[in-house]
This record gives structure tokens, sequence and C-alpha cells, in this order.
């Protein structure tokens, strides 16, 4: 930091750059403690989650799971007709949502907190000065600490005529007005999935093309699971194909693929590319300060969110390694605090993020929720672990509401009831996982949780459920047969 001059005032004690999940939270824990706070957004505020991520996504999703549910009425006694799709009015439901939310993230709200919130693009140019470009002009601010929360874009793949199909991502899939009649899904990631079926169930003829298989970090009966739902919905998988080239001939749009039996043509309307997410990190001026980026391009950071200049840190998508609204959130606490406090009592003020329990969940049907290990990432480090499983088949809340699929797989010590890890499979899978979330945040066993008692008839019982298969399988043989031998000596 020597080739920059340090200032001897600073215009601000925080400036937050970008002002998705990351950088909301970052400046609201700023202001929340009384610290001069200054967030800069070049887009929308809210960032992807809000605009074109989490809300949109979840808001479409829930239009095609009523739509799937009607046609199943029958197996719940109901008649009546089937019921019609207008795209249009379900994307109009979708920006709808959008603002029903958006006054959590707004501008009038964060400057209500006491933030300064202005709309431009930043860029570093010393490691506590800001350059900013405004529709009214240049400003340069100075800070004591910069945070980056710039987020990621989606990954645009390099794939021979995509300049001459139709195609969407992620991001821009929302600008849809009619349903594709004929979808290709590039990319079998979470992203993926829930899109491709959601529109299946919408009514599109979707193919999902992926070089290996669904959702990657799953174990196989996870991922069995996601296919015959995938398949349940109409979706046609293509795994193990290698995307060639895209082509327009006779102006019908085709997607070349190959795989071990040759190549395949994949007519379609529109291409989504699902493809992976890229952070931002072009234009922030991070090479001017020899800011360095990981091999997977996100900033590298230290354990304190830091950069390799003390005064910048970076959190959310653009530090990695995780590409969750909540990472994004957990991340933005250690960011702000660090930066607001670090070096100011010494190690009392500074904190390593934490990212123990980290839950995940993917939106599909079957919902796939996770926290901690997995068997198959068990297996693969090494770690030695004892296995317990409960069928959602035998949940009566489960088979009450037609849903009795899906399972809950929890990872101990063996012989212990601490947590390793736990992976639902089914309807509210997200919803169930929160329990074992906690229980892994605070150490608690699977005893604690058979414990508590849980009202009926609730799937939150699975975990109670799920509690007892282990305590089934470790009880006291020797206790129990001395037990029964006194039981049959007091009936005489």
């Amino acid at each position: 930091m020597s080739a920059w001059v340090r200032p001897r005032r600073f215009d601000r004690n925080l400036i937050v750059i970008g002002a998705g999940a990351a950088g909301l939270v970052t400046a609201y824990i700023g202001a929340a403690v009384k610290a001069k706070v200054t967030l800069i957004e070049g887009h929308r505020m809210g960032g992807d989650c809000l605009n074109t991520g989490c809300v949109p996504s979840k808001a479409l999703i829930r239009a095609a799971r009523l739509l799937a549910d009607l046609r199943r009425a029958d197996q719940f006694g109901l008649r009546s007709a089937p019921a019609r799709v207008d795209f249009a009015a379900v994307m109009a439901r979708v920006r709808a949502v959008i603002r029903q939310v958006e006054p959590h993230d707004s501008v009038a709200r964060y400057t209500g907190l006491g933030v300064e919130v202005i709309h431009g693009q930043a860029r570093l140019v010393s490691p506590w000065t800001v350059a900013i470009d405004t529709d009214s002009g240049p400003r340069q601010l100075t800070s004591r600490a910069i945070v980056l929360a710039t987020g990621a874009a989606p990954a645009i793949p390099d794939l021979a005529g995509l300049d001459t199909v139709r195609w969407v991502n992620s991001d821009t899939v929302w600008s849809l007005e009619a349903l594709p009649e004929r979808l290709v899904v590039l990319g079998g990631g979470p992203i993926g999935c829930e899109l491709a079926q959601a529109f299946a169930e919408l009514g599109s003829r979707v193919t999902v093309v992926a070089r290996s298989g669904l959702l990657g970090k799953e174990d196989p009966e996870v991922i069995a699971q996601v296919e015959q739902g995938l398949a349940d919905a109409g979706v046609a998988l293509r795994t193990g194909a290698e995307p060639l080239r895209c082509e327009r001939i006779d102006g019908e749009q085709r997607l070349v693929v190959r795989d071990a039996a040759g190549e395949t043509v994949l007519p379609f309307d529109v291409l989504l590319c699902a493809t992976g997410r890229q952070a931002r990190v072009a234009g922030l001026g991070l090479e001017a300060l020899g800011i360095p980026l990981t091999r997977s391009g996100t900033v590298e950071v230290n354990g304190y969110l830091q950069t390799c200049h003390p005064s910048i840190y970076a959190c959310g998508d653009v530090a990695g390694p995780y590409q969750f609204t909540h990472a994004a959130a957990h991340q933005a606490w250690y960011a702000a605090v660090n930066a607001l406090f670090s070096g100011l009592l010494g190690p009392i003020g500074r904190f390593k993020a934490d990212y123990r329990v980290m839950p995940r969940v993917t939106f599909t049907r079957p919902e796939v929720a996770r926290v901690g290990l997995n068997e198959t990432e068990a297996r693969a480090q090494g770690v030695a672990c004892e296995v317990t499983r409960y069928d959602l088949a035998d949940l009566d809340r489960a088979l009450a509401d037609g849903a009795a699929h899906g399972f809950v797989k929890v990872l101990t010590r063996p012989g212990q009831d601490r947590l390793l890890g736990v992976t639902l499979v089914g309807e509210h899978a997200g919803e169930l996982l929160a329990e074992f979330t906690l229980a892994m945040k605070h150490g608690l066993g699977l005893n604690k949780i058979l414990a508590t008692v849980h009202p009926y008839p609730t799937w939150s019982e699975a975990a109670k459920y799920a509690a007892g298969e282990w305590k089934r399988a470790h009880a006291p043989r020797r206790l129990l047969a001395w037990l029964a031998r006194f039981h049959a000596w007091r009936r005489g």
C-alpha cells in the first residue's frame, strides 16, 4: 500500500460497491452501528436475487407447481377442467412479486436507515479511494474501508453459432412474453434443473443438455430422484452430451450435440444457457491495485474477507466460494464488522468467516436440501460416518398431502449422535432443513431432536423420526434384554 498516499481524513467509514444481497447487508450493518456509509449501485437495487434470480424464479416455480397440482386433482377426488396457461399473465405476476419485494431493498429504505445511496459505476483508484461515474458527473470519495459486493453474472458459453439463434440466460429469460414451444436448456446445475422443470410444467417441450450428470455434487440416489421428477414433468434428459454448435437452417434453430451414439440435432425455439455464473470484476480497477483473482475468477480474499489490501474487503458471489444469497448475507456480517472494527481492539474486533454450517436448496420437485457433508463427500474425504435414513413414505403428513416420496439421510460420527451432514429430498425439504442446520450450528445431537416435541401431523416430524431411526439402531441391547427378564419376573 506504500505506492498510494493514505488520506489524513476520510469522507466515509465504509463504502460498499454493489447493492445485491451482500452489499445491502453490509451497508445495513454499517448504518446500524452508526458508521457513515455510502452504497454504490450501477444497475438495480436488490441485485440478481431480487431482479433476475431467487425472487422471480420462485414466483415462476409457484405457478408451474400449481398447474402441475391441478393436473393431478383427480388423485384427491376432484373433478375440473384442465387449466389453460396464460404465459404473459404468469410473467406479469412474476414482475408484480418483484415489485412487492422491492421496498425491502429500495433506495428509500436504505436512505431512511442513514445510508447514502449513489447510482453510478464505481472504480477503485487507491486502497482508500473510489471514483464514481454518475449521471450528474464524476465523484470521488475516500473511506477507511471499502467492501466489494458486485455479485456474479451468467457465464456465456463458448459455443459456435450462438449469435445466430435466439438464446437467453438466467438474467434475460424474464423478458420472454410467449411460452417457448420447444426449449433447450444448456446446463444441468440447480438453475438449469429448476427452470427446465418449471417451463415443462407450464407446457414447453424441454430438453436438458448436460456434459456430465445433473447436480454433480449430490449423492447418486438424490440425482436419481431429481431425474425422475424432471422426467415426470416431461423433461427429456441428454446427459453426457457435448454441445458442438448452434445453427439456423431454413429458419429452424438447432443445437448440435455429440454423445456416445454420435451427433444429434435438437431443434428449439429458445435456447436457455444455464452454464454457471462468473464473478463481476470488470471495471472495478482491481488490476491497477494489483488485487489478484482466484482460478475460478473470484476476488482473492483471506479468511477475514480481506483482499491483499487490508482496507479492501470482498463478500458474496464476487468473493465465493458459494453462490447463495444466504451465504452472501452471512459473509456480509464478517465483512462489515471486520471492515469497521478490525485493528481497533486487536484480535477482538476481527472474525474469520465461518462456513462450517452452510445450507443449500435446489427448488426442483422433489426439492433437494443439504447441510454439511453428504455420503459421497464423506467417502471422498475419508471421513468415517454412520448413515441413518428415514423414508418420507412413512410420514403421516406426507401421506395426507399425496407427497409420500423422498427421504431424510443423516450422517453422524460412528456411535455418536452429532451431525456431520443431512440431505433431504422431498416436498418442503428446504423448510425441513432449518432444524438440522440449527442443530449443527449449535452442536445439538439427534437425541436432542428426538426429545423435542414436534406437532402432529406436520412435515417437521420427519426430523424426529429420523432421530428415532438412529436411536433404534443404538438401543442398549443388554439393558433391554435384562428389562425383558425383569418384566417377566414381575408377571410371576
